[in-house]
């Protein structure tokens, strides 16, 4: 069922993949006893010999090297696995690996992977999202951010900053995921921004359990939200009914998290004072008071970067949504391939005048499948899937 859609020609320098390989103890999903019903009931469909570790990483290695790619993003990544067999597996390939673990007592993590004779590794930045001074981030995701020296030789080449994440599941709780997209967005902003001002080329993997067309996925597109009276169960739209549901608030998260409603990191700064209070009239006073309470109830979020989904979700001849996993609950697209497309990729984008250093041009893609196509294999994982989700593949050349 594999299939290469292209969509553009040319030659492509950088090939990214995205997978999600569960590495629980056995099987997908953490079906073993010492885990609890809820997943058990996701893999109900699934004959057992498919889900021991034993059968599943065999074929989830051989999946990683017939596709070959320069840059691997995974989630649900457990870490004794990672260590024991992950990791020496895909160094042999010749992959130098980062892995992140998620906080608490989660055993998985996500972890990048790239070929050391393509890339030279700058700086790695993870992110907890668990923060526990503020109720709200109470949860265990996490998410891993490098930044990536090409080696192009007799060639200037711009750095790239890849991401990966796997957000907060929960679909009643829409205010932590957007949040942890912003502390998410505010790392890449921080670790992909240039002396000049500019943001070197951005890939963004992950499985952000948000479907598309839904606040949280527009959002990462358009670079732009007004959340005002948006029920905090349809964030994500996964949630197909917001009765009873609580409106998000105004702001979504407290100050002391230190990141502003652009998505970036707060700059402390104690502000020149130029004339004593003496001095300010009663109406500079109140369009002082004005403002700054304009800015504090602010609903409306930002990010800086023009990012571009390199799937479309959709089948151009059909109109049958893609799907990136099919269990025995549901068939849905929840993980992402999200990268800075260059100047002609983002014409009338919202964050188009952002500037850019080089960029990524799309030239093709991993054709994904439909639900149907996924029932006829018995859904996921099944003999020849080892994964609860597809891979997504994309090829880039980058623009210098």
């Amino acid at each position: 069922m594999e299939a290469w859609r292209c969509v553009r020609k040319g030659y492509g320098h950088c090939v990214v993949g995205r997978g999600r390989y569960p590495m629980f103890p056995h099987h997908s999903r953490s079906l073993g006893r010492d885990w609890t019903t809820p997943w058990e009931n996701l893999q109900r469909h699934c004959r057992r010999p498919v889900l021991h570790w034993s059968f599943r990483f065999p074929n989830i290695l051989k999946e990683i090297k017939h596709f070959d790619a320069d840059v691997l993003c995974l989630q649900e990544v457990q870490e004794d696995h990672y260590g024991a067999e992950i990791r020496p597996s895909l160094e042999s390939l010749g992959y130098h690996c980062e892995y992140k673990m998620r906080t608490g007592r989660k055993p998985d993590g996500c972890a990048i992977c790239f070929k050391h004779s393509k890339f030279s590794l700058l700086s790695v930045n993870p992110v907890e999202f668990f923060r526990p001074d503020i109720s709200l981030l109470d949860r265990d995701n996490v998410g891993l951010v490098l930044l990536l020296q090409p080696k192009i030789p007799y060639a200037a080449c711009p750095a790239i900053c890849v991401a990966n994440t796997h957000l907060l599941y929960n679909p009643r709780r829409g205010d932590i995921k957007l949040t942890q997209l912003a502390m998410l967005l505010a790392e890449i902003s921080s670790v992909a921004h240039q002396k000049d001002g500019s943001f070197c080329p951005i890939v963004m993997c992950g499985d952000f359990n948000s479907v598309p067309g839904s606040p949280l996925y527009s959002f990462i597109k358009e670079g732009k939200l007004n959340y005002e009276g948006l029920p905090i169960g349809k964030v994500s739209g996964q949630e197909q009914s917001s009765r009873g549901q609580r409106i998000l608030s105004i702001p979504i998260w407290p100050p002391n998290l230190g990141i502003s409603q652009n998505c970036v990191y707060e700059v402390q700064q104690v502000p020149k004072v130029e004339k004593t209070d003496s001095d300010l009239t009663q109406t500079q006073l109140k369009q002082t008071e004005v403002l700054v309470t304009a800015e504090k109830l602010s609903s409306n979020l930002q990010h800086h970067f023009s990012l571009s989904s390199v799937y479309s979700h959709y089948f151009p001849d059909t109109g049958i949504p893609e799907v990136t996993t099919c269990h025995s609950r549901s068939a849905i697209t929840v993980d992402y391939i999200f990268y800075s497309a260059e100047k002609e990729d983002v014409a009338g984008h919202p964050g188009a005048e952002v500037a850019l250093v080089g960029g990524l041009k799309l030239l093709a893609r991993l054709s994904l499948l439909t639900e149907q196509d996924l029932w006829t294999v018995n859904g996921l994982p099944n003999e020849n899937n080892s994964s609860d989700h597809l891979p997504l593949l994309a090829k880039f050349r980058l623009e210098l």
